[in-house]
C-alpha cells in the first residue's frame, strides 16, 4: 500500500537562481510576524526572536522560511499595506544577513508588499488568494521571475468561510487552478506550487476529503505544498487544542506526504523532517 504511494513529483523548482528538485519532499518553516495568528506560539514580532527561530528551523534542516505579516485565520483583522511591510520588510533583511543561504518565502496577497520583498531578497511569494484579491500580483510575480505558490480559497480572510457549497470539491479545485496555471504561463510565470487550502473556504468534513484525494491534484503536473499544520481540523476532531496538535499534525503530514505533497508547510520543522525521512526509508526499500 505506501509503496504505490510514494511517487513524488519528479519536478524542479527555481529558488533564487538555484534548481531545487523534489525528489524529496521539502519543509517550509512558518514565522509569523503578526499579533493575531491562530496558534499562539508562532507569534512573534522582535527581530532578536525571529532570528532565533530561524536558527532553530536551520539547525533543523529547514529548506524555506515563509514569513507573513498578516493573518489569514478566519475572521483576522485588517492589515493596511504599510503595516504588512513594516512587519516583514525588517525580518527578511535580519535573516539574510544573518543566514545568507536561506530561501525567504513571504505570505502575502497584495502586489506592492510582495514586490518590495523580493526587492529585498525574497524568492517566493506565497499568495492565499492566487491573484484573487490584487489584480496586479501576476505581473509583479512575472516582472521579478520569482517562484509562486497560489492557494485556493473563496472571499478573503474576513469571509471565506461563508460560502463552502461546491458541486465537486476536487473537481472544482482542479477547475480553478487550471484557469489561474493559465493564466501565469501567459505571463511567462513557469515557478509555480500549487496550496489547496486546507482551512480555507471548507468545513472540517471537506478538508479531510481533500486529504483523503489531494492525490488527484497531482494530474496538474505541479508541486502540492500542503499546509496542515495545528489546524482547526486536527484539534477539533480531537477535543483539543493547536497547541496539543503536534501529534495530529504530523500524523495528517505522513498522509499528505503518501498523496504526493513536495512542500509540508509546518510550525514545528523536525518533526516535518522526521517524516519525510521515516518515508524515504521505506521508499528505499521498496
Amino acid at each position: 500500500m505506501v509503496k504505490d504511494t510514494l511517487n513524488y513529483p519528479k519536478s524542479s523548482l527555481n529558488l533564487g537562481g538555484i534548481l531545487t528538485p523534489f525528489d524529496v519532499p521539502l519543509v517550509m518553516g512558518i514565522i509569523n510576524a503578526t499579533p493575531d495568528s491562530f496558534y499562539e506560539n508562532s507569534r512573534l514580532t522582535s527581530v532578536d526572536a525571529v532570528l532565533k527561530v530561524a536558527e532553530d528551523m536551520l539547525a533543523s534542516g529547514v529548506d524555506i522560511i515563509d514569513i507573513g505579516g498578516y493573518s489569514s485565520r478566519p475572521g483576522a483583522s485588517q492589515v493596511d499595506e504599510n503595516e504588512e511591510q513594516r512587519r516583514v520588510i525588517p525580518l527578511i533583511v535580519a535573516i539574510l544577513k544573518r543566514f545568507s543561504q536561506v530561501k525567504i518565502s513571504v505570505d502575502t496577497f497584495r502586489s506592492k508588499v510582495a514586490d518590495e520583498c523580493l526587492q529585498h531578497g525574497a524568492v517566493m511569494i506565497n499568495d492565499i488568494s492566487a491573484g484573487n484579491l490584487d489584480e496586479k500580483m501576476f505581473e509583479i510575480v512575472a516582472k521579478n521571475n520569482a517562484s509562486y505558490c497560489m492557494m485556493h480559497m473563496r472571499g478573503n480572510p474576513q469571509t471565506m468561510m461563508e460560502d463552502l457549497t461546491y458541486v465537486n470539491l476536487i473537481q472544482d479545485i482542479l477547475l480553478y487552478f487550471s484557469n489561474k496555471i493559465n493564466q501565469l504561463k501567459a505571463l511567462g510565470v513557469t515557478n509555480i506550487i500549487l496550496d489547496p487550502g486546507f482551512g480555507f473556504s471548507k468545513s472540517t468534513q471537506q478538508n479531510f476529503e481533500l486529504l483523503n484525494n489531494l492525490g488527484q491534484l497531482k494530474v496538474l503536473n505541479l508541486p502540492l505544498l500542503v499546509g496542515l499544520s495545528r489546524k482547526s481540523m486536527i484539534y477539533k476532531t480531537l477535543e483539543i487544542d493547536a497547541v496539543k496538535s503536534l501529534n495530529g499534525t504530523t500524523v495528517l503530514n505522513t498522509i499528505a506526504l503518501q498523496q504526493g505533497a513536495s512542500i509540508l508547510r509546518v510550525h514545528d520543522v523536525t518533526e516535518a523532517k522526521e517524516a519525510i525521512k521515516l518515508l524515504e526509508a521505506i521508499k528505499q526499500s521498496s
